[in-house]
């Protein structure tokens, strides 16, 4: 039952991608030549959104399935590290068009180019896996 919540969220999820036009490789290309302010609306509105949401359930002390307190720890400002990965995931986001969430999106609107993205992106997660510990944390 619990999958079943997950994937209700996430088909919601996918449809607002898609009739927001957050997966457009035109919209995304617009954003990073500073063309248009229509990503950077969505991506605020999900900001203000995310902050108000955690504060909520900080407040009401809501619980995840697990029964554990909704919280979260903040991570250390490490300037090189967040520099260097914020570049990757940009120069990524920039080339192919999308970040994670949108790919699946636009592999579910039936682009089948996705599955080779989606291929980089998982050997990379397992790349990232298999040097985590040569990496300064």
């Amino acid at each position: 039952m619990k999958n079943l919540s997950f994937l209700t969220v996430g088909v919601f999820f996918g449809i607002v991608m898609a009739k927001s036009e957050a997966v457009s490789w035109f919209r995304i290309h617009e954003m990073f030549r500073f063309e248009s302010f229509h990503m950077y609306g969505i991506i605020g509105t999900a900001v203000v959104l995310g902050a108000a949401s955690m504060w909520l359930m900080k407040k009401t002390k809501m619980t995840t399935l697990r029964g554990t307190l909704v919280g979260y720890n903040p991570m250390n400002l490490n300037i090189k590290r967040h520099l260097l990965a914020g570049t990757i995931f940009g120069l990524g986001w920039a080339l192919v068009g999308c970040c994670p969430g949108p790919m699946y999106v636009l592999l579910g609107s039936g682009y089948t180019i996705m599955l080779l993205i989606l291929a980089g992106a998982t050997l990379g997660t397992f790349t990232y896996g298999l040097v985590i510990k040569y990496l300064p944390h």
